[in-house]
């Protein structure tokens, strides 16, 4: 099996719905930073135990982590605001208010930029937008309208831009870091609902996961569609593993995980987790793959 579970680590109690959303791995403490919805805050934990939380995170929806900069990030939905902490206990935490429900995030470190996308309201015209966060100021650099409900991001250190999937109309909007104040082009997607997003640099390929249940991998430059496969579900959170060459597809229903060899782009297996477990994180050295089970309030821990 791509996937060997190792075990499970406990998480605080649900207090409220929403249960886990998106999670990272700092590389230096090995220690995850996951999004915990339910409880407005950001947990954290290593392999062995839960470690700690960081509250009054309303609503949060995404957790990302820069090892460059040795910082966290996360995307508060319930106070249209993200938050930026140092790694550790008790950190001192800035925030700064962005757009309205903002969800992926994506950091280009050279430029200190932080993208945050941000889900809008339908009823409100002109909320469907990118903020653009200038990380050393805590300060908003530009607002860039989008033409639907954003999802996840990722940021191109190649190519100095950022992906940000729009679920509909289904497409992959591109930022150029150079010049974050626009859109600099959109890629169509061939299936609904663009959702999770991950890119391998070496080969130049983005890996979208659309709500139609497909897998569609494009040329990140060109835009051109080169695989379409099915998947087990509605996706959600999408990991490429550079260091095995495998893609891990997160699917909340009927809670499973599906795993892709890239160099054939054909599924190597489909991993059983918990149904609504729609989120996992990867370890920067690519040995661990961490998913969320929100009904037992669980890390499940699998060697890759």
């Amino acid at each position: 099996m791509p996937l060997k579970l190792l075990g499970h680590v406990a998480l605080p109690p649900n207090k409220g719905s929403g249960g886990f959303d998106h999670a990272a791995v700092h590389a230096r403490t090995g220690h995850v930073y996951v999004a915990h919805t339910a409880n407005d805050a950001v947990d954290v934990f290593d392999d062995r135990k839960f470690l700690f939380s960081i509250a009054n995170l309303g609503a949060v929806a995404g957790a990302l982590v820069s090892d460059e900069a040795d910082l966290i990030f996360s995307s508060n939905r319930g106070e249209d605001t993200v938050a930026i902490f140092a790694p550790g206990p008790a950190p001192d935490v800035s925030k700064v208010k962005v757009g309205r429900a903002p969800n992926g995030l994506a950091y280009d470190h050279s430029r200190k930029l932080l993208l945050a996308a941000n889900v809008g309201d339908a009823a409100i015209p002109g909320s469907r937008a990118l903020t653009m966060v200038d990380v050393d100021d805590r300060a908003v650099r530009a607002e860039i309208a989008v033409p639907g409900r954003t999802r996840w991001a990722v940021f191109d250190p190649d190519a100095d831009c950022f992906y940000v999937n729009i679920a509909d109309p289904s497409q992959i909007v591109v930022v150029d870091a150079r010049r974050p104040d626009r859109v600099a082009r959109a890629v169509p997607v061939p299936a609904a609902g663009a959702h999770g997003l991950d890119l391998d640099l070496a080969t130049d390929r983005l890996f979208c996961a659309c709500d139609a249940g497909v897998l569609v991998t494009l040329d990140a430059r060109s835009g051109k569609v080169v695989d379409e496969k099915p998947l087990s579900g509605v996706p959600d959170v999408v990991f490429f593993n550079r260091r095995h060459r495998q893609l891990y597809v997160a699917v909340g229903d009927p809670g499973v995980i599906d795993v892709f060899s890239t160099a054939t782009m054909e599924k190597l297996a489909t991993v059983i987790t918990e149904r609504g477990a729609h989120t996992t994180a990867l370890s920067p050295s690519g040995d661990r793959l961490y998913a969320f089970l929100p009904g037992t309030h669980r890390a499940a821990i699998y060697a890759t």
